[in-house]
């Protein structure tokens, strides 16, 4: 098997195709999806992730929650937060990590068909 780290907390299983949480080794998905997809997901109140610097302070430098929120995505087995993001709400969990697998497996000498998991 052959794991590459992809960021701090998520690897991907090259020969299997697939995301792999870092710390436990749970599986997160197909490579070819969006990893958040085999996440826990949490919106977190902001005020209580950006209090007041000083108590009793009457302005505060929390984002307005009309206009943003903020979802954090943890893996399942092992509750290590792996990702988190300002979104605006309403929209759509962002998909930013996309791989080109067959040329990942070339650099890695591994045959591009030998995909452990289906592609879509």
């Amino acid at each position: 098997m052959t794991k590459l780290r992809i960021t701090e907390y998520l690897d991907l299983d090259l020969v299997a195709e697939r995301w792999q949480c870092n710390r436990c080794g749970q599986d997160l998905g197909a490579a070819q999806a969006n990893y958040k997809e085999g996440c826990l997901v949490a919106e977190r109140d902001l005020a209580e992730v950006h209090p007041p610097l000083l108590e009793g302070q009457a302005q505060s430098y929390t984002p307005d929650s009309q206009y943003c929120r903020l979802v954090e995505f943890y893996c399942p087995q092992c509750a290590t937060m792996l990702d988190n993001e300002y979104l605006p709400p309403g929209h759509p969990i962002t998909h930013e990590i996309e791989l080109d697998i067959a040329a990942l497996k070339q650099k890695h000498g591994l045959a591009a068909n030998a995909a452990g998991g289906a592609k879509g």
